[in-house]
Parts: C-alpha cells; sequence; structure tokens
C-alpha cells in the first residue's frame, strides 16, 4: 500500500534526534577507541547511526534498510566477539533491538517515507534482524561458558575419615577457623542435603554497636562467633565483647574496653573475633588421674585484640578481666612500637593461642607512611600475659628483650590476618603482608623483602625461623597473603602428608609440607612485565603454583563490559588508556590495571576443608583496580587523603602518592564482564577443580531490586559440615546460602537483614539437640553494603527434624 501524506510526524523527528545523539557519541569515542588501537566497529556503527539519523529527517526508506543492516552486523559481531554468552551479548544488542523494535512499530515505520509505507522489503529485514536477536538472547540463556559442572564421588561424600573428625565435638567452634586446625569444618550432621530447605531463623540478637561521627568508613562486622559450652562470644567494630546464650540469643554479659574514640583511625573499624584458651582441656591431657573438679576462673579465658591496640584476657563466665594476666588483663600492645602507632596499628584478627602461648599480630595502615610501627609478631604467656618471644622481621635474629625506649624495626612487613599452630610440631605459621607503602618500595631493606608475602615458620618455643616460602617478589600490588592457613593430612602416592594450604590474592593456593615448607604440589617461577615509569624496579619473574585460581587468561578489550553499548565503549576506552600487560603490571602515573585487584582472588574469608573427605569449598573473586601514582607536588596540601583501602592513599614521606579504585565505568558498574565472583569445589587428593558456579546476585546492588545472577564478589568465609552441606554469605545481596558439598548446587537461602560480611558457624546444642547456624549481619563500610548489627541463627523446623 503506497498513500501519499502530510508533513512529518513529530515521533520521527524525535526518533530521528535520539539516533542523531547516539550516533554521535558513538562515532566519537568509537573514533578515540580506534586512534587508542582499539575495535573500529563502534566509529563504523557511529558513522551508520549518523547517517540513518539524516535520512529519518529526510524521511527516505532507506533509514530502515540501512538500520537492518546495522542491527545484523552487530549480531554478526556480537558472536564473533563473545559468542553466546548471556552477560556479554545483552549490553552489545539491547540499546539496538530496543531501537529497532521502536522503528519497527506500525506508528513509526509507516512515516519513515513520503509515502505511507509498512510490510515491504526493509522492514521484512529489520524483523529478521529483531528475530534473530531475540533468538541468540534465549539461546545465550541456555550456555554457560563460566561453570565447572562436575561433582564429587558418592564414595568420596560418604567415606567420613575418622581421622579427620579425631578431637573435634558437634556442639562446639572454639576457634575463629573453626579448630586449631583452621579448616571452618564441623562434624555436625543433622542437616543435610535433604533437609536444609528446611531451615528457618530461629533469634536474631542486635548488638547496638553502630558507626559513630569520627569513625572510619570501612567500619565492618567481620567476626565469626565462637561456641564454647552453651554460649556463643562474638566481638563488635568498636572492640566490645559479648557472650550470649546459644539457644536463644539473650545476652549473658558483655565487656567494652571503652576504646580510645577521640584517636585518629585512618583505615579499619573491626574485630574478627575473639580466641579461647581452655586451660580446663590442657590440664586434663596432662593428668589424666585427677578427678573432674569445677574450672577455676580464667581457667578458660578469651583474649579479646582491641582497635586501640590492647590484648585483654577476660573470664568466659563472667566476661571480666584476668586480674592475673598483664595489667590487671590487659597489655599494651603498643609499647615498642614506637611513635604513630594509636590508630595506624590495629589487631583486628584474634590471636592464636596455644597451651602455653597467646600469639599477636597487627595490621598496619595500608599506604599511610613511609615511617610505621613494625609489624613484629609477639609471643606472650597465656596466663601471666609475660612476653616470651618476638619475632621482628627486620631483626629476625633478635631474642633479647627491649631495653627501655628501643623500639622493634619500624615499617616491617606485618601480619594482619588470623595465623594457625601445630603444636605437635611446635610450630606457628605467620602469612605476613607487605610493608607500607605498597607501591612505594624504595625504603625497603634485604629483610623487608625476604619476609614480604611470605609464609614463615616459627618455633613454638623460641620464636625462631624454622622455614620460610616466599609467595611474591618485590611486591607492588598489595599482594599481602590474606588468608588463615588451613593444616590438612592429605592422601598422596607417598602417604598422608601433613600438609599447609596458603591461599593468596592472585588466587594461588600453596599446598606445602608443613614441616618443612616443601611444595607439595609444583611451583614455578614466571616472567612478569618489567619497568615502571616512577623510579621504582621490578621483580624479573614471579612464583606461581600449579593449583591455581588465578585468572585463566589476561583481560582483553572484548571482555569490558556495560549496561549498555555506550558505556562498554567507555570502559574500552579506559581499557586502552591503562597501562596493562596482564598479571603483575606494574603501577605507573598514566594508571594501571590491576587483576586480579587489591581484594584479591582470596582473601581474609580463607577456604574451608574437609579434612576427613579431603575436599575443598572456596569463594575466588574477580575484579579489577586501577593504581596510578601521582607526584606529590601535585596534589594540593589541603587535599584529605587516606580513610579506607580506595581513594588518593597519602604515603607520607614518600615522592608518590596512590590512586587507588575500582575499575567500573561511568554507570559505576564494573568495567570487566560478569561473572565477578564464584563457589567452587576442588579435591585434594587429585588436585582437581570439580565444580565452579557463579554466586550471588544483584538483587541489593541495583536501584531496581532485580536478583540477576550475576554472579557478585563476596567478602565472608565458607563453612563445610559432616552433613555434606556448605555454607557461606559474603555476597552483595543479603543473604546466607547453603551448598551441596557435593555438586556445588545451591540448596537454601535465608535473607539477612544487612550485608553478611562474615564467616557463619554452626554447632548442635547440647541442651536442645538442634544444628545452629549463626552469621554475622553487620555489612561492610568499604565494600558497600548495608551496615547493621544482626547476629542471626537459623535452625530446621521442627517437622523436618
Amino acid at each position: 500500500m503506497s498513500i501519499e501524506y502530510g508533513p512529518r510526524p513529530l515521533r520521527i523527528t524525535l526518533t530521528a534526534l535520539v539516533v542523531l545523539v547516539l550516533g554521535a557519541l558513538m562515532a566519537l569515542g568509537g573514533g578515540y577507541l580506534a586512534a587508542l588501537g582499539g575495535s573500529w566497529y563502534y566509529l563504523i556503527a557511529g558513522i551508520g547511526l549518523l547517517v540513518v539519523a539524516g535520512l529519518l529527517f529526510a524521511r527516505h526508506r532507506a533509514a530502515i534498510w540501512l538500520y537492518a543492516v546495522l542491527l545484523l552486523a552487530t549480531l554478526a559481531w556480537t558472536i564473533y566477539e563473545v559468542r553466546f554468552d548471556w552477560w556479554q551479548l545483552a549490553p552489545r544488542i539491547d540499546l539496538w533491538c530496543i531501537l529497532g523494535l521502536w522503528l519497527i512499530l506500525p506508528f513509526v515505520n509507516r512515516y519513515v517515507s513520503d509515502r505511507l509505507v509498512w510490510r515491504d522489503g526493509a522492514s521484512g529485514l529489520l524483523g529478521i534482524g529483531l528475530v534473530a536477536g531475540a533468538l541468540m538472547a534465549v539461546f545465550s540463556l541456555t550456555q554457560d561458558y563460566h561453570s565447572i559442572k562436575g561433582e564429587f564421588s558418592d564414595a568420596q561424600m560418604q567415606g567420613l575419615n575418622p581421622q579427620g573428625q579425631a578431637g573435634r565435638t558437634t556442639s562446639e567452634w572454639p576457634a575463629y577457623g573453626g579448630s586449631e586446625h583452621g579448616d571452618r569444618y564441623s562434624t555436625a550432621d543433622l542437616i543435610t542435603p535433604r533437609n536444609v530447605d528446611k531451615l528457618k531463623k530461629a533469634w536474631e540478637y542486635h548488638t547496638g554497636d553502630l558507626p559513630g561521627p569520627t569513625d572510619p568508613g570501612e567500619f565492618t562486622y567481620e567476626v565469626t562467633p565462637l561456641k564454647v559450652g552453651n554460649s556463643l562470644f562474638i566481638c563488635t567494630p568498636h572492640s566490645i565483647a559479648i557472650a550470649l546464650d546459644a539457644d536463644t540469643g539473650e545476652e549473658r554479659w558483655r565487656y567494652d574496653p571503652n576504646i580510645n574514640r577521640k584517636a585518629e583511625y585512618y583505615q579499619h573499624m573491626t574485630c574478627r573475633g575473639l580466641a579461647f584458651h581452655d586451660g580446663v582441656r590442657y590440664a586434663a591431657a596432662a593428668s589424666t588421674d585427677q578427678p573432674d573438679q569445677p574450672a577455676a576462673r580464667c581457667e578458660r579465658r578469651l583474649f579479646l585484640p582491641t582497635n586501640d591496640a590492647t590484648l585483654v584476657a577476660l573470664d568466659v563466665d563472667d566476661g571480666k578481666p584476668c586480674e592475673d594476666f598483664g595489667d590487671a588483663g590487659v597489655i599494651d600492645l603498643k609499647e615498642g612500637l614506637g611513635e604513630g602507632a594509636l590508630g595506624v596499628y590495629l589487631p583486628t584478627s584474634p590471636p592464636v593461642v596455644t597451651e602455653k602461648l597467646v600469639i599477636v599480630g597487627g595490621s598496619i595502615t595500608d599506604n599511610g607512611a613511609v615511617d610505621s610501627p613494625g609489624g613484629v609478631v609477639r609471643a606472650f604467656d597465656v596466663h601471666s600475659g609475660d612476653l616470651v618471644w618476638y619475632f621482628d622481621p627486620g631483626n629476625p635474629d633478635a631474642s633479647e628483650p627491649l631495653a627501655p625506649g628501643e623500639t622493634y624495626t619500624r615499617s616491617t612487613p606485618n601480619w594482619w590476618t588470623t595465623s594457625v599452630a601445630d603444636e605437635s610440631l611446635g610450630l606457628v605459621y605467620i602469612p605476613t603482608g607487605n610493608q607500607t607503602p605498597d607501591q612505594w618500595a624504595k625504603p625497603r631493606t634485604p629483610e623487608t623483602e625476604r619476609f614480604t608475602d611470605t609464609l614463615v615458620a616459627l618455633d613454638l618455643e623460641t620464636g625462631k625461623i624454622r622455614w620460610e616460602f616466599q609467595t611474591v617478589h618485590h611486591d607492588l600490588w598489595d599482594r599481602d597473603l590474606p588468608s588463615q592457613p588451613t593444616l590438612v593430612d592429605i592422601d598422596r602416592p607417598e602417604g598422608k602428608v601433613p600438609a599447609i594450604i596458603q591461599p593468596t590474592k592472585r588466587g594461588d593456593l600453596y599446598i606445602l609440607d608443613r614441616r618443612t615448607g616443601e611444595p607439595i604440589v609444583p611451583v614455578g617461577e614466571i616472567p612478569v612485565p618489567q619497568g615502571t615509569d616512577y623510579g621504582e624496579f621490578t621483580a624479573p619473574t614471579q612464583p606461581v603454583s600449579s593449583v591455581s585460581y588465578a585468572p585463566d587468561e589476561p583481560l582483553h578489550e572484548h571482555d569490558m563490559w556495560g549496561g549498555t553499548p555506550l558505556d562498554q565503549m567507555m570502559c574500552r576506552i579506559q581499557f586502552r588508556k591503562l597501562r596493562y600487560e596482564g598479571d603483575f603490571t606494574p603501577p605507573s602515573e598514566g594508571g594501571s590495571l590491576i587483576y586480579p585487584g587489591n581484594v584479591g582472588t582470596f582473601n581474609w574469608p580463607s577456604v574451608a576443608v574437609d579434612p576427613s573427605r579431603q575436599v575443598m569449598f572456596g569463594a575466588p573473586n574477580y575484579l579489577a583496580f586501577v593504581s596510578t601514582m601521582v607526584k606529590r607536588s601535585e596534589v594540593a596540601p589541603d587535599e584529605r587523603t587516606g580513610g579506607g583501602e580506595t581513594g588518593l592513599q597519602p604515603n607520607l614521606g614518600a615522592p608518590y602518592m596512590v590512586s587507588l579504585k575500582p575499575f567500573m565505568s561511568v554507570l559505576g558498574l564494573p568495567c570487566q564482564t560478569p561473572p565477578w565472583g564464584y563457589v567452587t569445589g576442588f579435591d585434594l587428593r587429585t588436585m582437581k577443580k570439580f565444580w565452579l558456579h557463579k554466586n550471588g546476585t544483584s538483587r541489593d546492588s541495583t536501584p531496581v531490586p532485580i536478583p540477576l545472577p550475576v554472579g557478585t564478589p563476596a567478602l565472608g568465609g565458607p563453612i563445610v559440615t559432616a552433613g555434606g552441606v556448605a555454607f557461606m554469605s559474603g555476597t552483595l545481596d543479603y543473604y546466607l546460602r547453603a551448598y551441596d558439598l557435593q555438586t556445588g548446587e545451591q540448596l537454601w537461602k535465608g535473607r539477612l537483614p544487612a550485608g553478611g560480611q562474615a564467616t557463619p558457624m554452626t554447632y548442635v546444642s547440647e541442651k536442645t539437640g538442634k544444628q545452629y547456624v549463626v552469621q554475622m549481619a553487620g555489612g561492610h563500610g568499604s565494600f558497600g553494603t548495608e551496615i547493621g548489627d544482626s547476629v542471626v541463627a537459623f535452625t530446621l523446623d521442627e517437622e523436618a527434624e
């Protein structure tokens, strides 16, 4: 049908204007991208849209023909770049298909001519393009290029090894990592894959400890409760220790150390947990002929690290300080650290407790100052609080107590995460970090270089080094060893080997013989990018483990992501402007892409290991960061710096500051394509990945709470149980999730009132016989989740039991 008609309708003019703007933006950005050596697609497509806009203004039918051709070409280019990967496909074609649908509508389409025309060849070609786009989108939803769909055998899941469960009880969780092995494993087996969907909230407790006006932005609840007797024990960001009834969540006692709130805490305000010393158990082990007697006061004690750098010993039953420890129950950890320790030296993780010792470390503010307190490791008598030995990374042979006025070596690598000890071998394993500042390493000494990012095994009696294993040379990337190591005995062809597993930010799993530090699986050295533009040097090679969750491939331009073709194009431009030569690309003045980024593939949540089945459950993350060196002379003196792990960092005393930020688009979305977070199952016998699945949704990260299964980063650890169920929170959506340990399938999720950036724990009540799973839901300031103060316990419905 062809009928002449009058003036161009307003809707055609507005459509032409929209296409003109889109074309101009794409052509300008695409031209810049092409000049940077990137894809020519955006320039060509932008020019094509400008021509379409001109034809629309002229009411020429060729506008529909040309748009249809551009749509089909875009579909072909999309398949060429990303195949049928939904999350990469969608932002490449979404605007094209939306605009195409508008142009094919009768009340628009038929007016793109000087005659009333519809259902012609141009409309047919556009319709073919839209149908093809829809089919591509539907088909891509069935494809998964990122998962590993396997499962552990039935025999492995059912064959519980008694050696892996020795010395454990279902009713307690006496250490941060569940046991002295740091494996986050419980022998509780009442909750299984068959009944876990019957979990319901049993109780919720509010600590009342929320951010104050002077607190740093990184106010975080990262605590894992301990369970001793019928009480749970937690600590809050302001270092308040609280005991709760394990069956009801009712508060039993509270101890507030009244930390110095006037100090400037530059980076963190957190407490990951307390440590427990069971003097009754050790006494019983030493003498079997003594009748059971009530425990004396403080024979069982808790150790509370505080953010103003003290260590407090508390009686388990009443929560009051143990007067025989230190100065009326308190040790001042600032002693021997020199000036500027308050607010900079922060013992954020629970100490290691053995029969005789409580061993303490602390974090040092990242990128604070060249002259900072040192990362000394100190062992105190668990009863008296007297200093027994220390390990000074800047003076590793020192053993004599400090004279009055002396300090430990300043600005050395620190131990800030949770550690573990093997008392049968007489060793404590210290995972060290980097010397601050992270990216400016010129002040580092040979001793500092030696102990940076190193797993150090110290003799429990003397504090002397028994062995050491370094994971990063001359670290310029903040690749601390963040995770608690895990002790597990692994069945190998040569027999059972006592192993230690050390996860890293890069994603490597260093699996070592914990007696000697020798690798059980191969470790090699690879050449890495060289040269900096700010006067630093780089190590020629870096160690890598053959067992690794490091990204399989470096990022490429086609891995850039966004919500639309436009912000995706902007991410491509950013990618091309940054220095990036793969892993270990040095920081630079122009900005370098660091991948994996500062959060790391593994961080403080570590991994969970079932020592009986010899399988590991982990949650690797994949987020890129941008690291930019900034000359101090180019920054205004009054510009605010510090106060977190992102933004412009002060690096006081260095000629360069550093700007750190996630690699984000103009819309606030990550510039790299999802998934960004997974859960995984790993077989320690075969050293193979059995399954890998994306984890977490966009439910609480977008203005509209749509739970898109993108796979989000997680900052909260997993636990595994003898029941064959793993639990984890930590994602950007507010849920505690349960997984089938055999397959990785998500079986259940329970809603949390705030971010769950903490590791859960589980126990069976001696009073009710119920198995509880408890999660701290207090949020995380720098992770961007909602802050709260809730401890939430879940248990099975009565009918499910």
